[in-house]
């Protein structure tokens, strides 16, 4: 069931976004070359612990698309990897592309949101570009998210993104609603029909999250872990993220972090 949120608990949802988004900036700015991804799950960790009535989404977490508690603070997805990446012992070489999904409870409200960047000096262009195409498609769905348009509108505006840099588009995971839970109704794909779907409404919080591989659509689940998700041909991907409220005045990002471009032009 789909729920709107009262402009008072969109307010009380902005504490919980500030602290997902403060954390993956500083994760952005720390993780260098030589970075153990288990470092990056303790650094989650610890700044869980540190902030009064926060809450991990994840170290609990058993859906049926996962095996098992996921038993970590943080998704980290390294270069073939592109979604639910369970951190392990690796230190990070120059040129990994990494991904960092993050959702966390604070005072029991939700907030989620993801970054992908390149480690070290020897930057692939390719990879950049991929990147690139997740922000812009995810501007372009947030942009789309106006009272009276329709969920397909925000699809399709991810979609034409996609479409645009050549990117294939998988529809089996995407952005979907959040609230009280991380993941609750709408589901939203990253490509539809415009003009389709449920009616946006103020106070509709989603998280947008597109996520494309380089060169397929087809992915597979790492049976070493039971959950990450990676290219069945060994492409790279990558995937970014916002939690955001549809307001009267139009979308406004809930997870909003420094350094942003996408934060700064839907700031609430």
């Amino acid at each position: 069931m789909i729920e709107l949120k009262t402009h008072s608990e969109i307010e009380a949802m902005k504490p919980a976004g500030r602290f997902v988004g403060g954390i993956l900036h500083d994760l952005q700015e720390r993780t260098k070359v030589g970075t153990n991804l288990l470092e990056i799950d303790e650094f989650v960790h610890q700044r869980i612990v540190d902030r009064k009535g926060a809450e991990s989404c994840y170290v609990d977490y058993a859906p049926d698309f996962g095996t098992g508690p996921f038993a970590h603070y943080i998704c980290v997805s390294v270069n073939d990897a592109v979604l639910h990446g369970v951190p392990y012992d690796y230190d990070l070489k120059d040129g990994d592309l990494v991904s960092l999904d993050l959702a966390i409870s604070v005072d029991g409200w939700v907030a989620d949101s993801a970054v992908s960047f390149v480690v070290g000096k020897d930057k692939d262009p390719e990879d950049l570009r991929l990147i690139k195409c997740t922000r812009e498609a995810l501007a372009a769905g947030i942009a789309a998210a106006q009272p009276g348009n329709r969920l397909g509108d925000i699809s399709h505006a991810v979609g034409d993104v996609a479409r645009a840099y050549g990117y294939p588009i998988n529809l089996e995971f995407g952005g979907h609603g959040v609230g009280h839970i991380m993941h609750g109704d709408p589901h939203v794909p990253n490509d539809g029909k415009a003009h389709h779907g449920y009616k946006l409404r103020p106070g509709l919080v989603i998280a947008i999250e597109p996520w494309f591989l380089k060169t397929t659509d087809e992915i597979y689940q790492d049976p070493k872990d039971g959950w990450t998700l990676r290219s069945e041909d060994g492409s790279r991907g990558a995937h970014s993220e916002h939690t955001i409220a549809i307001t009267e005045g139009g979308p406004i990002v809930l997870t909003q972090r420094e350094g942003d471009p996408i934060s700064a032009e839907f700031k609430g």
